[in-house]
């Protein structure tokens, strides 16, 4: 399985991105794919996911300010990030789990400028 997340840039305060995340190998269902995030000197954390059922969790700090969806057609995920704030900058990965495994991406960067 390879997850290839994509996206990532420099926005101002306030702005916008899409990520997308592309998998390919020998997905899976049902499964769950998601998105992490870590910024430097800090753990990884969670921030939202979806499962094969469109059913989907997010973090509290995300407060409505993000959106994950899913192709599951073409095996892609999303993430849109709106009101993007100086805490948010991050790489964010991708993660799939599935019944016997589970995957990462190698991560895209999201930078917000004050």
């Amino acid at each position: 399985v390879q997850l290839v997340e994509s996206g990532g840039d420099l926005v101002q305060s306030g702005g916008s991105l899409r990520l997308s995340c592309a998998a390919s190998g020998s997905i899976s269902t049902p499964n769950t794919m998601g998105w992490y995030r870590q910024a430097p000197g800090k753990q990884r954390e969670f921030v939202a996911d979806i499962n094969s059922g469109a059913e989907t969790n997010y973090a509290d700090y995300v407060q409505g300010r993000f959106t994950i969806s899913r192709d599951n057609a073409n095996n892609t995920m999303y993430l849109q990030l709106n009101n993007l704030q100086t805490e948010d900058a991050a790489v964010y990965y991708c993660h799939l789990r599935q019944l016997y495994s589970t995957h990462w991406g190698q991560g895209t960067q999201v930078t917000v400028s004050s």
